[in-house]
């Protein structure tokens, strides 16, 4: 629930019943013991019997249950705790990757810096309930969804949604819902289940613009560990309890997220970084409401209702695939990253073929250097990184605090400033970056009738806070695209070079198109 918020505006939000709201709080209602999410069709409470919560959580310690008819677990996740650095954001975006589950409130205390003594309290206070009661609501959302989704047996779903026994699935289940296991899965979609491995259905934030991710991850896609194209994009991955292949496609209106999981344990944390893939918790209208108020983009925006900003699969993997990309073409990078992967990644056979993992940190910094190719400096840089990743000396998660995770990285030889940024915007999913220093950028910021060179560019975007990272996705966009507002008249604006990101010769916008940032 954004602070900016009066209750006067949530009470607007729930009485026009307006989506766009859903996931980002809930209205407990003291008449009835309920809560809902704000598009609820039911006849809108009296403003005195009304109590809004930030979380679903915060309801639940309060004593309310969701409301049946509207189901507000199903809801997309808040925009908040990407827009938010804070310790809260931190630590919902932890919670959702299952670090409770796996590590307790001590190690997610760990994590962020605190006790868990002051870190419940410090939850408590700003979200109306602690990491505990915030896991638990994750569970439950997590059980929903595979209730309603699939066909696997209840204490199967336990696990997989991360409870501890049985009897408290049962027993939550019961509490947060008003009904029980058997009850809640006869509510789902005909059809919807499947037999074998795991098929849901992602909710998400209308507008939606898939071809734009499938046509980013398909055009970076590793060889043997990922595909795509344009409806689709899969890959294996390395997750806390073994490995996973899963795929990602949208039909009919919805995004289906298909997988294989060496742990059904892994399946929630499997579910959240899908979403923070696909940016799917993202408030496109409010971006694009934002990013349309400039001349210069409110055609584009129009054209790419929706765009989102690619997340990371996997924090680790995504320096060193950065590392890889700086100043070259995202074709080069490829070559480079699939020759990697070929030599050093683990195959192992998920949903019936071969499938290669990203190699691991311990193994590029022992024999990258014989696999890598380029400068010497760079090499050792990149197995330096990687060396430092797999120690523990250096941390990166998408519950790190953005500064230091900024000051950290470039503390690493052979890591500058667009590196560092491109990494918070693709892990943390900072929405308010701009790289000025990429060509591709600033090409397009050219083609957009947006001063391109790297001062005056950072200048302009500063206008677009806090939606400057999707400035970005439309600007590498407009690289490769149509131009849509270049002045008519004047000198043609020069895209000069820099030392960072030299990823085509580019000296005019009339010139052709350049290679997008590597990554």
């Amino acid at each position: 629930m954004s602070p900016d918020m009066t209750f006067d505006q949530r009470y607007a939000a729930i009485s026009s019943r307006d989506a766009r709201f859903d996931g980002q709080f809930v209205t407990a209602v003291r008449s009835t013991g309920i809560y809902c999410r704000p598009s609820c069709p039911a006849r809108t409470p009296k403003e005195a019997n009304v109590t809004f919560y930030p979380t679903s959580a915060a309801a639940h310690e309060a004593g309310y249950r969701a409301c049946k008819r509207c189901l507000p677990e199903a809801a997309p996740g808040s925009p908040d705790w990407n827009l938010r650095g804070d310790v809260a954001g931190r630590a919902m975006r932890l919670i959702a990757d299952g670090v409770v589950e796996r590590e307790g409130v001590s190690g997610l205390a760990a994590r962020l810096g605190y006790s868990s003594r002051h870190l419940t309290r410090l939850l408590a206070a700003e979200l109306g309930a602690g990491p505990l009661a915030l896991a638990r609501a994750h569970r439950a959302h997590t059980a929903r969804l595979l209730l309603v989704g699939t066909d696997l047996p209840a204490a199967d779903v336990a696990f997989s949604a991360g409870f501890a026994s049985v009897r408290q699935f049962n027993d939550t289940v019961r509490e947060v819902f008003a009904m029980t296991p058997t009850e809640l899965r006869a509510r789902r979609r005909v059809g919807s289940p499947t037999p074998t491995g795991i098929d849901l259905a992602l909710p998400y934030r209308e507008p939606f613009d898939p071809a734009g991710l499938f046509a980013w991850m398909g055009v970076r896609a590793l060889a043997g560990v990922e595909e795509g194209d344009a409806h689709s994009f899969a890959r294996a991955i390395r997750l806390p309890h073994g490995p996973a292949w899963f795929r990602l496609s949208h039909e009919g209106g919805r995004l289906r997220l298909q997988a294989k999981l060496e742990s059904l344990a892994d399946l929630s944390t499997l579910v959240a970084r899908a979403r923070r893939l696909f940016d799917l918790d993202a408030d496109p209208v409010a971006i694009d409401e934002a990013l349309s108020r400039h001349p210069e983009l409110a055609a584009h925006v129009a054209e790419n209702p929706g765009i989102r900003l690619p997340g990371a699969a996997d924090p680790h993997e995504l320096l060193i695939r950065a590392m890889v990309g700086q100043q070259i073409s995202v074709a080069a990078a490829r070559t480079h990253l699939t020759r990697l992967t070929e030599a050093l990644g683990e195959r192992v056979m998920l949903a019936g073929e071969e499938r290669i993992l990203f190699p691991t940190m311990a193994a590029i910094a022992e024999r990258g250097a014989d696999v890598l190719r380029g400068p010497a400096v760079r090499i050792r840089a990149i197995t330096g990184a990687a060396a430092a990743l797999a120690s523990g000396e250096l941390t990166l998660t998408t519950g790190d605090d953005a500064a230091e995770q900024r000051a950290a990285l470039l503390a690493m030889p052979g890591i500058g400033a667009w590196t560092a940024d491109y990494v918070r915007m693709r892990v943390i999913g900072d929405p308010d970056i701009v790289l000025t220093g990429d060509v591709a950028l600033r090409t397009g910021a050219a083609r957009a009738g947006i001063p391109a060179e790297p001062r005056e560019l950072a200048a302009w975007a500063a206008r677009t806070a806090p939606w400057r990272s999707y400035l970005s996705m439309h600007l590498w966009r407009l690289a490769t695209g149509r131009a849509v507002a270049v002045p008519k008249t004047g000198p043609v604006v020069p895209v000069r070079r820099t030392r960072h990101q030299e990823t085509a010769p580019v000296t005019s916008v009339r010139l052709p198109e350049p290679a997008e940032e590597a990554s």
